[in-house]
């Protein structure tokens, strides 16, 4: 039997595991380490001040949250996705994103109805890429906070990770007519939400996933589809 100190050190392991993870992360989410660059344990210990077990355990957890690809006997990535691959996450999330945002309504209640409402007008006068992205995450895996779900929520949060970088290249492209297609997409989701039409607040979300897939597949120039072991860190 685990005695008492034991589970404490495993315990704190654990969490600061989980803080590193957080770091590592947030660095992946904002673009800072790109699809197939290497993740160098000695290197990332180093920098952050921790040991290579944290750092093994923190790639555990990102590697579970679709961020991470790690080859057994070879290293870690940063996971990327070839064009055919994206197109295909996009084809699942067209299907799931819609039934998990069905499930949620009923638990959404006023108070993140209102916090949706809010993020579709800050997103309309935003400029810059990295707070577009930070913004629209929350306002849509907002909408999926009302779903008490065993394991499609979690499959959803996994599918945005790893599509994560790939929004940023929607973005990038976007001109001024596709940001008007997409703000009045968000209007038209969050008034389906408050009024309660599950079945409009589906077509709604499908169509604006869609429109991302299908934007993307016109420049397969985003697609880096070389080996995993073709770029690395220094």
């Amino acid at each position: 039997m685990t005695d008492a100190p034991e589970r404490a050190v495993a315990s704190r392991d654990g969490g600061a595991g989980a803080r590193l993870a957080d770091e590592l992360r947030a660095r992946i989410l904002r673009g800072e380490l790109v699809p197939r660059e290497r993740i160098r344990q000695e290197s990332l210990a180093a920098s952050l001040g921790a040991s290579r077990a944290l750092v093994r355990e923190a790639l555990r957890i990102l590697e579970a949250d679709g961020l991470i690809t790690t080859v057994p006997n070879t290293g870690s990535w940063v996971s990327a996705l070839s064009r055919a691959e994206c197109e295909e996450v996009y084809e699942i999330r067209e299907r799931l994103e819609p039934l998990l945002l069905r499930r949620s309504l009923p638990g959404l209640g006023p108070a993140r109805i209102a916090r949706l409402a809010d993020l579709a007008e800050r997103i309309r006068d935003v400029r810059d890429v990295e707070q577009f992205l930070r913004l629209d995450r929350e306002l849509h895996l907002l909408s999926y906070e009302g779903a008490e779900t065993a394991v499609l929520g979690d499959t959803v949060h996994r599918l945005w990770n790893t599509t994560q970088h790939y929004r940023r290249a929607f973005s990038l492209l976007l001109d001024a007519d596709d940001l008007r297609t997409l703000h009045e997409e968000h209007h038209m989701l969050v008034k389906a939400i408050r009024d309660g039409d599950a079945d409009g607040a589906e077509r709604v979300l499908a169509g604006h996933i869609r429109r991302t897939r299908l934007q993307l597949a016109h420049h397969p120039d985003v697609f880096d589809d070389e080996p995993t072991d073709q770029r690395s860190t220094p």
